[in-house]
């Protein structure tokens, strides 16, 4: 059978069992769940007052932004309604206004991701930078990036507390970048006008030492969940050349991996627990994936597709073990571990 035909026979599974249809009576209840919890945080915050006990609400807001996050991303993708501009307009809203990120920006590098997941040149993901994701790439780093390098698997974790500053940075500095840019103003006013109130009221309400913690463990918490949920769908995965021939049913197949558990991993994860699907199917709902899931596994099965699933702290086992390999490449040539077993000093 023609890979194209393969692909068109299991969409029309996933077509006909409805698993397309659009769910905007779930997300209306998340949006209201979220609502909730953006709110008690907000309560919790002017109650505290002068209290360390701020630190839990910087966690919480962390965890909540996070998960504002998730449904940003499933605007992205047309999952919540069948208006492209609606989907558009509260992804935006949400994106720049609430979490403080560049709606364009994510939507634009997450889309080339999609189209070509883990294959040299084309997915931004793997792109080199503090972590790296190739041997080749590894051994490019010197100096005290090589450190880093050589022992990124244990830093993974670390690093990402500082993953969510990096995102708030990277989405301006596009929003700032020559040329035309869908809602540019829109998304620079939001995002100031977010960030500013949020800076006002954290300084005014709290001592210099403690507003800044809070500042500190809201971005680092913020940075470890996003991080976390989504390193674990690709990292650990095939990557493949740059003329990689695969069709998009394997391609996509192939290079994700989805992390075992029931409901609680998909609110956990936003959904992003079951990236296979979500990669073949990018704009089925989230209550969809889990039969999707059902339906794509049995196919892959009959075509001898490669189809990986892992719990949560097995994914982590291996994101932590393959980057710790990529990152040998980064060892100096003339450090010899047989010698250095023999070194005093």
């Amino acid at each position: 059978m023609h890979p194209t035909s393969t692909y068109a026979a299991l969409m029309r599974t996933v077509r006909d069992a409805g698993l397309l249809r659009r769910r905007t009576g779930f997300y209306y209840a998340v949006f209201a769940g979220l609502a909730v919890a953006l709110g008690g945080a907000i309560t919790g915050f002017v109650l505290l007052g002068d209290s360390w006990f701020q630190l839990l609400i910087a966690a919480a807001l962390g965890i909540i932004l996070t998960q504002i996050a998730f449904v940003t991303h499933e605007a992205a993708h047309r999952q919540i309604w069948t208006s492209g501009k609606t989907n558009d307009r509260v992804g935006r809203i949400l994106a720049a206004g609430v979490v403080g990120i560049s709606y364009h920006w994510w939507m634009h590098k997450h889309s080339r991701h999609h189209a070509k997941p883990n294959q040299r040149g084309a997915d931004p993901d793997i792109e080199p930078d503090t972590i790296v994701f190739t041997p080749e790439d590894a051994e490019k780093h010197t100096g005290f990036l090589a450190l880093i390098t050589r022992k990124q698997g244990y830093l993974f974790f670390p690093l990402l507390t500082l993953e969510g500053l990096n995102l708030h940075v990277q989405g301006v500095r596009s929003l700032m970048q020559k040329g035309r840019i869908e809602g540019r103003a829109l998304e620079l006013t939001l995002i100031t006008l977010r960030l500013s109130l949020y800076i006002a009221v954290l300084f005014w309400a709290l001592p210099l030492g403690m507003a800044f913690a809070f500042l500190g463990v809201q971005m680092a918490v913020f940075g470890v969940y996003m991080g976390a949920s989504f390193a674990p769908n690709h990292k650990g995965m095939p990557i493949l050349p740059a003329d990689s021939p695969l069709d998009f049913l394997s391609r996509q197949i192939i290079t994700s991996r989805n992390i075992r558990g029931g409901w609680w991993a998909t609110a956990l994860f936003g959904g992003l627990n079951h990236q296979v699907e979500h990669h073949l199917f990018p704009n089925m709902p989230r209550p969809a994936l889990s039969k999707a899931r059902e339906i794509t596994r049995e196919y892959a099965n009959q075509l001898e597709i490669p189809y990986t699933e892992a719990g949560v702290a097995e994914s982590y086992r291996i994101v932590i073990r393959y980057l710790n390999e990529v990152g040998l490449s980064a060892r100096n040539p003339f450090d010899c571990p047989l010698v250095n077993r023999f070194r005093t000093t």
